[in-house]
């Protein structure tokens, strides 16, 4: 299977990017526009069921996604590469490291979910689950996490954009295995480069919870909190996160 794909830049450093729950590979604004393609090579996949690969089958697991990932990467001829993965794509990079730790260069996690099970309770796990039915649910998550902060005409536009781009049945079988796969111990000790930013203003991936998790399973973890941003700081500070996330890469 050919896993259809983004590519931005030539450069001799590769990287690969995952999206989020309710993104794609072409929901990461401006962002883009201001990575170094001369230094670097960015590959960035859909999962099944999302974006370019809307209408490709699978079981919408993160086992799933490290194997296509793993797929892409052999497709391309890239040994060794960088990952980088935002929120729910910040724990299927670290599915991607506990499959094949030889292959990967650096790790970077933005705004991301531990490798740990992500346990939804009471009124928040009505509100996430009920998301893969109601837009309204979708919404609310989306205003939660960026702090209340964001205004109603780009609240609107990312919630139009998931539910065009995603399939109910990814969304959800999605959604059931990053809250509740746990694979840190395989991950744990790892002595690999890891660089994690969060927004001062993300009420759930927080920097308590990255504290008890993703720097106490890599000892090596550097942790970033981005002032003046939420759980999007790809739409809320492009420019700041990729000059931050290349200096890292550079290191």
């Amino acid at each position: 299977m050919t896993i259809t794909h983004r590519i931005i830049g030539s450069g001799e450093h590769r990287v690969i990017v995952l999206h989020d729950w309710f993104g794609t590979s072409a929901g990461w604004s401006a962002f883009l526009d201001c990575l170094d393609g001369d230094v670097f090579t960015y590959a960035l996949p859909d999962y099944r069921g999302y974006g370019d690969r809307l209408d490709v089958p699978g079981t919408y697991t993160l086992a799933e996604i490290a194997e296509d990932v793993l797929a892409l990467a052999d497709e391309l001829g890239w040994e060794e590469f960088s990952l980088v993965g935002h929120s729910m794509g910040g724990k299927a990079v670290q599915r991607v490291l506990a499959e094949a730790p030889h292959r990967v260069r650096k790790l970077v996690g933005l705004t991301p979910v531990p490798a740990s099970e992500y346990r939804l309770e009471g009124d928040a796990y009505d509100l996430f689950h009920g998301a893969v039915e109601r837009p309204a649910n979708r919404r609310a998550i989306l205003d939660l996490v960026t702090g209340q902060r964001a205004g109603a005409v780009w609240l609107d536009r990312m919630t139009a954009q998931s539910l065009a781009q995603s399939r109910p049945e990814a969304f959800a079988g999605y959604l059931a295995d990053w809250t509740t796969q746990d694979f840190a111990a395989k991950i744990a000790g790892s002595r690999l480069p890891v660089k994690v930013f969060i927004g001062e203003h993300d009420v759930a991936l927080n920097e308590p919870l990255m504290r008890a998790t993703w720097l106490t399973h890599y000892p090596e973890a550097e942790l970033e909190v981005l002032g003046n941003c939420g759980h999007y700081p790809q739409y809320e500070l492009p420019v700041r996160l990729a000059a931050r996330l290349e200096a890292f890469l550079n290191e």
